[in-house]
């Protein structure tokens, strides 16, 4: 169990890493497919022995080796979470393989969204039809019994969240409807308690924005995609737990 916990947390650091460098990519056009990372700064080509998931930060001491600017700290701190979450995936499904490539996808995917979300008020098309497709890859041959509920799951899903980007636009962004409908495909029936902790953390952090800014937080953009990562995450490692204690 120690051996595949540390292949995970491993595999969960370039995952992690992969994540920063899609978000940065994607929604500026360019190629994730190369080249070579460059400091954003002056333009340097970074070496390879510095672009070591969390260990090469932690040596540069959070700066780049070309021009002594700081890096940010949500890379170490993506890749660290992104790890811990392959660590916990392989844990809790270590009885199914698949399973734990399917949790894998999908916290890479999330995380990938998380950091657009945050910087650019986007949710990248590209990430979402990537991460459906290697969902439905690794299920369709793995799991073709529970194909059936998946889609199901995504069409009332992504349906549900759609009537309510009718009623209230302002709210939510069809961006939200689309990720909702492709956490479908991963959780299944799970994606309801997803749904339901993502409304409630967004709706707490909204009622806390009220509560100091008054009739001023109304004018505030709260991105709501990290909210559905959160509930996304949850959901994948205890969703069936949940909704098996709301039923009995």
């Amino acid at each position: 169990m120690l051996a595949g916990a540390l292949i995970a947390f491993v595999v969960g650091l370039a995952a992690g890493s992969f994540a920063t460098a899609v978000a940065h990519r994607v929604p500026r056009g360019l190629s994730i497919a190369g080249p070579r990372s460059r400091c954003p700064v002056c333009g340097t080509q970074i070496g390879a022995r510095d672009n070591v998931p969390l260990f090469s930060w932690l040596l540069l001491r959070g700066r780049a080796r070309c021009c002594g600017t700081r890096i940010s700290a949500r890379y170490p701190l993506t890749e660290l979470a992104v790890a811990a979450l392959f660590v916990a995936a392989a844990l809790v499904h270590r009885s199914n393989p698949a399973e734990v490539a399917i949790d894998w996808v999908f916290v890479t995917m999330l995380a990938v969204i998380t950091l657009t979300d945050l910087e650019r008020r986007i949710i990248p098309n590209v990430a979402l039809l990537a991460g459906a497709v290697l969902c439905l890859a690794i299920a369709v041959p793995t799991d073709p019994s529970g194909l059936p509920e998946r889609l199901v799951a995504a069409a009332a899903a992504g349906g549900i969240l759609f009537l309510v980007v009718l009623a209230y636009p302002k709210g939510m962004g069809l961006g939200d409807v689309k990720l909702t409908a492709t956490m479908g495909l991963f959780l299944g029936r799970a994606v309801a308690p997803a749904v339901l902790i993502s409304l409630l953390a967004g709706s707490l952090i909204g009622l806390a924005l009220i509560a100091r800014h008054g009739s001023e937080a109304r004018k505030m953009a709260i991105p709501f995609g990290p909210f559905l990562a959160l509930g996304g995450v949850v959901a994948m490692l205890v969703g069936d737990q949940l909704i098996e204690l709301y039923l009995t």
